[in-house]
């Protein structure tokens, strides 16, 4: 009698199981990215030197993830995702060593969006891609002249909405960077945005703004405020992008900082020769007031396809630097200060 019901509920566990199973589904994925980058006036402890080198992530930072839903009934459903960024060259975790540092968030979709809870990306991360010629991508791109383009949140609770060509997304985080939350001090590292984004046929539009506070009780009442807009528009094979983004930095970095404002343009298009290879061709310029340290960087891309998941490419990038600005084409700091900066990248990209 004992083994008979033993057999029956092990055979309901099984059963319930497998209906739970049926109703979730979990996926891998990642993207490695690596190649070699030859560049020149790299800061050295002798001045600007040409650097020979292997980088990861220049078309887009190499990751690994798992991505899961639940469907609740009703429409609903759960959901989470897991994403870790690392540095293939070394295979270290990047986003300062976290496990899950591109993106850990659980959350609830439905016909009137998606809340979610977590480490998230902001509004810029989320809309500009779309309107970057290099898709924001680690290097070379829009986020080398501003990293708030990259930029991620920790604490974050977020709201995400599509309707027919409309997405609007909004968050706020209560710290943004493993910090904030202090007792008493709401604004301690607080930050928050949203934006709006159209696409109809080959057209799209969108405009976002971001803000945060200072990481500490002394610095909490300055604020990096930036909007910015972006539109793209596809014809046959080619596609145009267009951009501005506004700033201004009351000195949220430290008690001795000064407001830094300014403005940045950018332009660029893609047009695909055959299927399989595309050239993109950007520009990016950077004023900031009250200074002639306003840098110019140009890219121009060629990627081809050898596969749907993966892809070869060479970027190829000239920074113009003036007046002590140091913008390099994988970032600030990373050009020697007022020197020009001349970089040739070769690399290789899978997606699974």
């Amino acid at each position: 009698m004992k083994k008979a019901l033993l057999a029956l509920a092990a055979t309901a566990a099984t059963a319930a199981s497998g209906a739970a199973f049926a109703q979730t589904n979990v996926t891998l994925y990642g993207i490695v990215d690596a190649g070699i980058e030859v560049i020149s006036n790299a800061p050295s402890d002798g001045g600007g030197d040409t650097a020979v080198r292997m980088n990861s992530g220049n078309l887009s930072g190499s990751r690994w993830g798992l991505r899961g839903t639940e469907d609740l009934g009703g429409g609903l459903k759960g959901l989470f995702v897991l994403e870790s960024g690392f540095d293939i060259d070394t295979g270290r975790s990047a986003q300062g060593g976290r496990l899950f540092g591109r993106a850990a968030y659980v959350g609830l979709q439905g016909n009137f969006g998606t809340i979610s809870l977590g480490r998230q990306q902001n509004a810029l991360y989320d809309l500009f891609g779309a309107f970057d010629p290099m898709g924001v991508g680690p290097r070379y791109s829009l986020n080398s002249v501003d990293s708030a383009f990259n930029g991620r949140a920790d604490n974050n609770i977020k709201y995400t909405g599509k309707f027919g060509g409309l997405t609007a997304t909004g968050f706020y985080s209560f710290g943004r960077d493993n910090n904030g939350e202090v007792p008493g001090e709401t604004k301690v590292a607080r930050q928050f945005g949203g934006g709006l984004s159209y696409a109809a046929g080959g057209f799209s539009v969108g405009t976002a703004y971001d803000q945060y506070q200072g990481a500490t009780v002394a610095l909490q009442d300055r604020a990096a405020k930036r909007l910015a807009v972006g539109t793209a528009y596809e014809f046959g094979a080619a596609k145009v992008f267009a951009g501005y983004r506004w700033m201004r930095d009351e000195g949220v970095g430290s008690a001795t900082a000064t407001s830094v404002r300014s403005n940045l343009y950018w332009a660029g298009a893609r047009y695909k020769f055959t299927p399989a290879f595309s050239l993109t061709g950007a520009a990016y310029y950077e004023d900031t007031k009250n200074t002639g340290a306003d840098p110019w960087m140009f890219v121009l891309s060629a990627d081809y396809s050898l596969s749907k998941r993966t892809d070869v490419y060479m970027n190829v990038g000239y920074v113009r630097n003036k007046d002590g600005s140091d913008l390099g084409l994988n970032g600030a700091g990373t050009a020697q200060a007022g020197e020009n900066q001349t970089g040739v990248t070769i690399g290789m990209r899978h997606r699974f």
